[in-house]
């Protein structure tokens, strides 16, 4: 789903959906891709040639046009639409996030916040789990609330919130990126919670153990450039020894909602972000690289992580270059992107 600066035309969205289908395509590879050739067309038609130079060992998988329209069908005959105008969508965000086995207290505090912060006119996102997700999300039905999945919109996990669910879309939303069917693995979780920090301005952790997800998505928060904030926790439960040390890294405390409020609104009274509508007439991309060229890129790279500056800097290559050499290593599978810009060879 997306907000109001999107604007794409039924074939431009079946192109979209096939590009971020297609193999080794994830959202940064997408993103590149489509700035890269000014279009998902463009980018789909490239697709094949940047695997086989990239050092593919197969054919590009690539859904087809049919494969695209029979999964949109599919999606709209459960109700769900891949790209749309909700208004909680248009709402700047407020990420609450926390323990699954969260104390009586803690959930207590996370729906006051939460509602708290819904009156103010914020919307809560979170990750629908039990414990303190939970608690935030029915807090905020009222004022808006958005659930981020790790699975398809067909995989509500955990089952048992399936009508959470049906009572949040009334005046919020789900999210997933995730096709129809999809059944939420391990690794899924952490990749949904980089799309709640992501989607937030701030994010809050209540009730965070010393290993957790709630830690990844603070994690993700703070390399995103988003505000991080922690509830305090009593220093003998486990279940607050993740936010406490949040706390003591320079995450801002929260006792009450105006802890948060007094944080974020000076931040949403910058100029907003661009339109994310996707470019038409966009430049070609600025030639391709030598059979040299790549190599040379391409022996910079190992298992050890480097910025995309340094290899710009090291192969004397342009950035548009080294920028079209990792998309071939990105399609083939050989390359790890990492937090902060950096990539590394697999």
């Amino acid at each position: 789903m997306a907000g109001e600066g999107v604007r794409l035309t039924d074939e431009q969205r079946l192109d979209w959906l096939r590009l971020i289908r297609s193999n080794n395509v994830g959202p940064r590879t997408f993103r590149a891709l489509v700035n890269h050739y000014g279009g998902a067309r463009a980018a789909l038609a490239a697709l094949p040639d940047l695997a086989r130079r990239g050092g593919a060992s197969g054919p590009a998988r690539i859904p087809t046009h049919d494969d695209a329209e029979r999964e949109l069908k599919a999606a709209k005959a459960l109700g769900v639409s891949l790209l749309g105008s909700l208004a909680a969508l248009a709402l700047p965000m407020v990420a609450m996030v926390g323990a699954r086995n969260a104390s009586a207290a803690g959930i207590r505090f996370a729906e006051r916040l939460a509602r708290e912060l819904g009156e103010a006119g914020f919307a809560i996102v979170s990750g629908l789990a039990r414990g303190i997700d939970a608690g935030a999300h029915r807090a905020s039905l009222a004022t808006g609330t958005v659930a981020v999945l790790a699975g398809g919109h067909d995989r509500i996990y955990p089952p048992e919130h399936a009508e959470l669910v049906d009572a949040l879309i009334a005046d919020g939303a789900v999210v997933s990126e995730m096709p129809l069917g999809h059944e939420p693995r391990a690794r899924d979780f952490p990749r949904r919670n980089r799309l709640i920090s992501g989607l937030a301005v701030g994010v809050v952790v209540v009730e965070a153990a010393a290993r957790s997800g709630s830690l990844i998505t603070a994690r993700l928060a703070a390399e995103q450039g988003r505000e991080v904030f922690a509830v305090p926790g009593s220093p003998l439960d486990p279940r607050a020894a993740g936010s406490n040390g949040l706390l003591k890294q320079g995450a801002t405390l929260v006792t009450e909602a105006a802890d948060v409020i007094d944080v974020l609104r000076p931040i949403l009274g910058q100029p907003a972000s661009p339109s994310a509508e996707e470019p038409e007439g966009a430049p070609p991309p600025a030639g391709e690289p030598g059979a040299n060229e790549r190599a040379r890129i391409v022996s910079l790279l190992g298992p050890t992580p480097v910025t995309i500056d340094d290899l710009v800097r090291l192969s004397a290559s342009s950035p548009a270059i080294v920028r079209t050499v990792l998309l071939e290593l990105d399609l083939a599978g050989r390359l790890e992107r990492h937090g902060g810009g950096l990539v590394s060879l697999l």
